[in-house]
Parts: C-alpha cells; sequence; structure tokens
C-alpha cells in the first residue's frame, strides 16, 4: 500500500509511532523515504549470512516487518541456523509473523533493551538506534558486545547529522528534493518531520564510531554512506576477515 498517513492536513501532529497506520505502509514509506535502502538491507543480509554459517544464531532487533531477518535467510540455505526477531511494536510483529513462512525465524514483542543476545554470531540493528533514548544507547551496545560472541558481527545502521553545518544543509536539501522526486508533497514532508522531532534523535558518525569502539567493538567498518544514512559493520574481535 503506498504511504499515504501525513497527506491529509492535521489539526494536531502526534509523536510518530510503528502503529497499525505505519505497518499498513511501512515497506512504502521506508523506501521512498530511506535513499539506500535498498541496498543496505539486502547487502547487510548478505554479509550477516557469510558470517552466520551453517548452524547460528543472528538477532534482527528492532524487526519491524522482518525485512533484514528475510534478507539474511534468502542468503543462507542452511536449515539449521536461527533468527530471532525483535521489535516492540506487536503490530509490527504481528504483520511480520503474516509475511514470513520460514521455520527458521522466530519473531517476538519484546523490548531489544533487555533481550539478551547471548551467543549470537550476528546481531543486526537497522535504523533502530536513532529511536532509542540517547542515555540508553551505550547500553545497549555495551550488552550485546558482552554477550555476543566474540567473534561475532554486528551490523549497525542508522540516519547521522553531519558534523560541517554547510555539509549537513547540502544532504537535507538534496534528501527533500528526493523524497518530493519520490511523490510526497510539501505538507507530508512537513508533517512527517514535525511528527518525528520528540522521537528520532540523530547523531553523527564519529559519535556512533566512538560508542562502538567504547562499547567493545575494536574492529569496527563504515561499509555504507549516502548522503545522513551510514552503515557499520563490526565486532568485538574481528570483523575483516575472509569468509566462505
Amino acid at each position: 500500500m503506498k504511504d499515504r498517513v501525513f497527506a491529509k492536513p492535521q489539526d494536531h501532529i502526534v509523536d510518530f509511532a510503528f502503529n497499525e497506520d505505519v505497518v499498513g505502509v511501512f515497506p512504502d514509506m521506508i523506501r521512498r523515504s530511506v535513499p539506500g535502502y535498498e541496498l543496505v538491507i539486502p547487502m547487510g543480509g548478505l554479509m550477516a549470512a557469510r558470517h552466520l554459517g551453517a548452524t547460528g544464531t543472528a538477532f534482527d532487533l528492532g524487526c519491524s516487518l522482518g525485512a533484514s531477518s528475510l534478507a539474511l535467510l534468502s542468503q543462507c540455505p542452511s536449515p539449521d541456523v536461527r533468527v530471532i526477531g525483535v521489535d516492540s511494536s506487536a503490530a509490527m510483529i504481528d504483520q511480520a509473523k503474516r509475511n514470513i513462512d520460514d521455520p527458521r525465524i522466530a519473531f517476538h514483542c519484546d523490548d531489544l533493551l533487555t533481550t539478551k543476545v547471548t551467543g549470537a554470531k550476528v546481531v543486526m540493528l537497522n535504523f533502530v538506534v536513532q529511536f532509542l533514548p540517547p542515555e540508553s544507547r551505550a547500553d545497549l551496545l555495551q550488552r550485546i558486545a558482552r554477550e555476543m560472541d566474540p567473534a561475532g558481527l554486528l551490523i549497525l545502521s542508522e540516519k547521522v547529522q553531519d558534523e560541517r553545518p554547510n555539509v549537513q544543509a547540502f544532504y537535507d536539501s538534496t534528501h527533500l528534493a528526493w523524497k518530493r522526486a519520490n511523490g510526497y508533497s510539501t505538507l507530508e514532508v512537513s508533517q512527517k518531520r514535525q511528527a518525528l522531532e520528540n522521537v528520532m534523535r540523530v547523531e553523527s558518525p564519529q559519535t556512533h564510531h566512538a560508542r562502538l569502539n567504547s562499547a567493545g567493538f575494536n574492529d569496527i567498518v563504515q561499509w555504507f554512506h549516502c548522503m545522513n544514512w551510514i552503515s557499520f559493520a563490526a565486532s568485538p574481535t574481528r570483523v575483516l576477515h575472509a569468509s566462505s
């Protein structure tokens, strides 16, 4: 379904939420809103599948409709891997269960801030940290680094804010033009921006890199960058090594 959530004038803009209205149009919304999304998800799934091997467990934290989980599984023929998708939105989890019928994956409606990832060979956090309270972000990454396999792989994708005002202004204006080219009206862009103001707090790429390092991820690669969006691959011990 086409995203028309913010197409009509609203007297009062409430905070953005991943409710049933958003769930119904989410694939169209994110495809038209996030430059590079259609590369980040399948490429991240490919890297995750190569790292997971034939018997590992992966966690998709903040899984929404399970796109990252599905991208991983599509690249992994083994029947013995496990993927655990976790999201705090019951509407997202219910729809993910209806969309994906694969015995290798289990979806849970839970708080990713308390979800244990003990022994995980892969953890995926795609466009999630930006919606978490800033004060909880370091603790989450520290716990993931501590609980996952020491040679495990974290894939972290985020919207970011460039530290150079002139560069950020260029990114913002280009992103606006891109959304308009994808069919969003000025009203839709404005109302969605207002809805996101209190719930999405973005940071610089340098902040993300420093937090990963402080959390215990000693090998970090920024493998993707398009405008205001980046993706990291990180590991407590090693990520730059050959995979089969």
